[in-house]
């Protein structure tokens, strides 16, 4: 084997390990980005939709989604690359951030019709007890 191959086969073993990290380190910023579970359960508020819109905003995925991103990119490249010996650690912990990244999103989806609905609600229970008070 020449000193060339040599010289390209390391540089091909720090390029792999330096993308492992890469990817490593895009999941740990997005489990960092995460809602703080207490965040998505404690509530103030002085009614049912100040609770709702608190929830919403709580439900903001922040800079997670662009992490989780970053991580499959890398993720991807390493593996067409085949520059990764084991990937399964890796893509199991990618899987795991999309899931609560869908159930973040779902939530927030869940929330925000809560939010759109309950006023109008209250304007037709208001109404129909207005409509008994004339009766």
């Amino acid at each position: 084997m020449s000193q060339a191959t040599l010289d390209d086969d390391e540089l091909f073993d720090e390029a792999a390990a330096e993308m492992r990290e890469d990817v490593e380190a895009s999941l740990a910023e997005a489990r960092a980005a995460l809602p703080a579970p207490d965040a998505i359960w404690d509530a103030e508020a002085d009614n049912t939709l100040g609770v709702l819109n608190g929830l919403k905003g709580a439900l903001d995925p922040g800079e997670a989604t662009d992490h989780l991103r970053d991580a499959k990119k890398w993720f991807a490249m390493g593996q067409k690359a085949d520059a990764f010996e084991d990937a399964a650690d890796l893509e199991a912990d990618i899987e795991a951030i999309e899931s609560v990244l869908e159930q973040i999103s779902t939530a927030h989806e869940q929330v925000s019709q809560l939010t759109a609905t309950i006023p109008e609600l209250r304007g037709a229970l208001e109404d129909a007890a207005g409509e008994e008070d004339e009766s």
